[in-house]
């Protein structure tokens, strides 16, 4: 046995088994893509509080993903040892919205189209889907729904905010009624007309009417 059969490695010898140029070539599609995502997730967002961790987190992942699948496609044994230390990883992040699910699979998605080979798929498919999220995302939604909670002294005074409502809303409903000694606490649903609430006004200067609060309301609040 000579010195260089002590330092001969199968784990060395694979290093020559992948192309150069083939990798970087993925990673910039990769790198490309990922951004292009993450400038469809800025566009997308339909809320305030914009997470610029999650949409660095969209790109990184794109890159990760394509590097762990050209490893796993170049060697049948490598990628059985993949299955298994990945069967191990737990994520545990919070999803704020549930929109951003359909943006973690996007770049997963490409991740593993890319590391295939198979870029013109990811080119064209992510074309297609960044389309279509912002078609929906910038359809405008006019009836915007409301919630308004009363604080009424007495019956009558509940009555005349009722009939208000009826005159300046196109639809509401009574959603919980509270009667204490105090006086009467009544929340409502309702979806105002031409995205006008200036009606709040006229029903907090009611007789009786002690506070008149109006939330914006989209179905996902929890008790």
């Amino acid at each position: 046995m000579t010195f260089n059969d002590i330092f001969k490695s199968s784990f060395l010898e694979n290093i020559t088994e992948f192309s150069v140029l083939d990798t970087v070539l993925g990673l910039a599609v990769a790198l490309v893509i990922g951004l292009f995502i993450f400038l469809i997730y800025k566009k997308t967002l339909t809320g305030v509080m914009y997470s610029s961790g999650f949409a660095l987190t969209l790109v990184g992942l794109s890159l990760v993903t394509t590097l762990v699948i050209m490893a796993v496609t170049s060697n049948v044994v490598l990628s059985l040892g993949m299955v298994g230390a990945l069967s191990i990883v737990r994520f545990r992040t919070a999803i704020k919205e549930p929109v951003e699910i359909v943006f973690l699979f996007w770049s997963l998605a490409v991740g593993i189209v890319i590391g295939a080979g198979m870029i013109p798929l990811a080119v064209i498919g992510s074309a297609i889907i960044g389309v279509i999220l912002l078609l929906f995302a910038n359809r405008k939604i006019r009836n915007n729904p409301y919630i308004l909670v009363l604080t009424c002294l007495n019956e009558q005074a509940e009555t005349a905010a009722l009939e208000t409502l009826k005159a300046n809303t196109n639809h509401y409903i009574v959603k919980s009624k509270t009667i204490t000694a105090s006086g009467i606490e009544l929340t409502t649903e309702l979806r105002t007309k031409d995205a006008s609430t200036a009606f709040v006004n006229s029903i907090s200067q009611l007789e009786g009417i002690e506070s008149a609060t109006l939330v914006s309301y989209n179905g996902e609040y929890m008790a």
